[in-house]
């Protein structure tokens, strides 16, 4: 538990709490039993007593208080080594190795660059839509335009939530949140006991620490370049139909459509400033989509603590 380590570590650096841990280790025989204030009344003020408690490193147990890590409590007295600090990171965070995008992933980045030219560039555009219409183009023999894009919306919304709940990896993340927290926690306890020999530990930290932001941003981005690979060819296949871009021509005869709060508009009408009636529709229907089917599968995928 790194934590009760560090905890203590900026602790001990205040006048008196170092004899204060030390009397708490002996009274409990270095963890192994419990200890009451009583016990401890004449070698403890009770602010000492009270810190120690709040800092968790005194938790409660079955008929008085415990140490929550006996040997972390003890490390912590120890002089910090650059050696034991490598030891808390690893501990804390996996190796970057293991999150390291596969082949595949790469390939689909790759591809999905691609893909992105097809906005600018009618040609691909072209392609890509016909391509695309031949599984969606009987749809639309069964069903009105809103119907398709809003099956589209659905499917989209159900492989990004898949995506992202199974490419991301959520505990690794709430390692990366849960150490840049207690590096702010104890950089503000080093800030009010007034410690610049910590402070300066602390930034040093702090600036090795930013390795962890990119891990967190390849770990987000992983899932977005698969749900960018399939969504983009859904998008120009929408741009070909619908007749969006320089010289673009539709393909399919669109009635107009009626937008909550706008009423009737032509898809390719400007709505909210320059965005067109068209992705204003399909945004709606996504994003309520997602929410549907995120609470149906109970999907969740805010990180979680290490």
């Amino acid at each position: 538990m790194p934590r009760i380590e560090s905890k203590v570590r900026t602790l001990v650096s205040d006048d008196g709490m170092r004899e204060a841990v030390e009397t708490v280790l002996e009274a409990t025989d270095d963890g192994e039993s419990e200890v009451q204030w009583l016990d401890v009344k004449g070698d403890l003020t009770s602010g000492q007593w009270g810190r120690l408690i709040e800092k968790e490193i005194l938790v409660e147990g079955e008929a008085g208080f415990k140490l929550a890590d006996p040997e972390a409590t003890e490390a912590g007295l120890e002089p910090a080594s650059s050696a034991s600090s490598d030891t808390s990171i690893d501990t804390e965070i996996p190796d970057d190795d293991e999150s390291s995008w596969s082949s595949y992933d790469k390939g689909a980045a790759v591809l999905t660059l691609g893909l992105f030219v097809g906005y600018s560039w009618k040609p691909l555009r072209d392609v890509i839509g016909t391509t695309m219409d031949v599984p969606l183009g009987p749809l639309q023999e069964f069903l009105p335009f809103y119907a398709v894009v809003m099956i589209l919306a659905l499917a989209t919304g159900l492989y990004s939530t898949l995506l992202q709940a199974n490419l991301m990896d959520m505990d690794k993340m709430g390692a990366y949140q849960e150490r840049m927290q207690e590096i702010q926690e104890r950089r503000k306890e080093a800030k009010e006991a007034g410690d610049d020999e910590a402070l300066d530990a602390i930034q040093e930290e702090q600036m090795d620490a930013m390795g962890d932001q990119l891990g967190m941003f390849k770990e987000q981005f992983r899932p977005m370049v698969w749900i960018m690979f399939l969504t983009i060819p859904v998008f120009l296949w929408m741009y070909w139909s619908i007749g969006v871009g320089q010289n673009a021509t539709a393909h399919t005869a669109l009635d107009s459509l009626v937008l909550p709060l706008v009423g009737q508009v032509e898809w390719t009408e400007s709505v909210l400033g320059p965005i067109q009636a068209w992705i204003v529709w399909y945004f709606l229907c996504s994003m309520g989509f997602t929410q549907i089917i995120r609470k149906s599968l109970n999907i969740d995928i805010s990180p979680t603590s290490a």
